[in-house]
């Protein structure tokens, strides 16, 4: 490690009952790894999910997956140099297995994820609720462009990285009927990614200040029609079924929100078969979905608002209040170790 890095570090450790700010050794960096400085950490739905009881995550564990930072020390042959503000991919592969030798590298038969690692295992800084991060030999990183600002860059590591993932089952977008359900971050996201593309976007949500929000990343209020594409980040069933019922001859349902159990939902084969339809899901996203994410959001920074859907960052000692509710006229919270 180098001569000047840290030693120790503090991190906000979830512990199943609570968050427990903790001063924290910092490991040897091995070949390859990384110390990164968190310069802001985006909180991610999957996060609130987790601390609120609906979705299982090792613990204790240090949480957050969607963040940007500094890079303070590297160890031998590490993809990145010091003093780079990065983002980082949520997970990393082997490289070894069939699926990553197959481009499923999120998908990977031992995947390890940033802010889902124990924290009594061998990757306890593995979150961005901390002052650093240690990030392992062969995660994707991107460097970020010194026009984006934290708040916008920490979104490419989650939300418009995973976004980029979901598109690509929907081929060219020029002139097609997009439907986006769902208006958090992903669905807005979304909106402005199809209507960059040229689509004709409409998105759907239960919040009506949410699809008045939107508007300004190009998404439209639903009008009922039938649609060539339609992109599910909800994870609701009855939201899938109406979306599936949406499709044009030939259209496509993307599922990108379904990551917790749910009812089951009644598929017709025929009306599939006649329709030409495709049903497809997008877990994660692969390096080149991260990099896409980087230069998308580097392109529309003076075309939509991607500051303005971030909270102002709390504190590492604050971080309960960014794990609660989200603050209103905003769609992430946001944390500033």
């Amino acid at each position: 490690m180098d001569s000047v890095a840290p030693r120790v570090t503090r991190a906000a450790v979830w512990t199943g009952a609570g968050i427990d700010v903790r001063e924290v050794d910092i490991p040897e960096l091995l070949d390859g790894e990384l110390l990164v400085r968190i310069r802001l950490a985006t909180v991610c739905g999957s996060d609130l999910h987790t601390v609120s009881g609906r979705r299982k995550a090792p613990c204790p564990s240090v949480l957050g997956h969607e963040a940007v930072g500094d890079v303070v020390a590297v160890g031998a042959g590490a993809a990145a140099r010091v003093g780079q503000r990065i983002v980082w991919s949520v997970t990393v592969g082997c490289g070894q297995c069939a699926r990553c030798r197959s481009g499923r590298t999120a998908k990977c038969l031992f995947v390890r994820k940033t802010g889902h690692e124990g924290f009594d295992g061998d990757w306890p800084l593995s979150g961005g609720y901390a002052e650093h991060i240690v990030l392992p030999k062969g995660i994707a990183v991107a460097e970020v462009p010194h026009e984006l600002t934290d708040a916008v860059a920490a979104q490419a590591a989650c939300a418009t990285a995973t976004v980029m993932a979901t598109l690509d089952p929907a081929g060219t977008l020029v002139g097609r009927r997009v439907l986006i359900c769902g208006a958090g971050l992903l669905g807005v996201t979304a909106a402005a990614a199809c209507a960059d593309a040229g689509a004709e976007v409409s998105i759907t949500d239960i919040d009506p200040h949410r699809l008045e929000l939107a508007r300004r990343f190009g998404g439209v209020p639903d009008d009922g029609g039938p649609v060539d594409v339609a992109i599910d980040y909800t994870g609701a069933t009855s939201a899938v079924g109406n979306a599936l019922a949406r499709l044009d001859v030939g259209g496509v349902l993307i599922l990108a929100g379904s990551v917790l159990p749910g009812p089951s939902l009644a598929v017709d084969p025929e009306a599939v078969v006649r329709g030409w339809l495709t049903i497809t899901g997008v877990h994660n996203y692969e390096p080149h979905h991260l990099f896409a994410a980087v230069r998308f959001l580097a392109r529309t920074r003076d075309v939509y608002p991607w500051a303005s859907i971030v909270s102002e960052p709390v504190g590492l000692d604050a971080i309960s209040d960014a794990l609660g509710p989200t603050p209103s006229g905003v769609l992430r919270s946001a944390v500033r170790p």
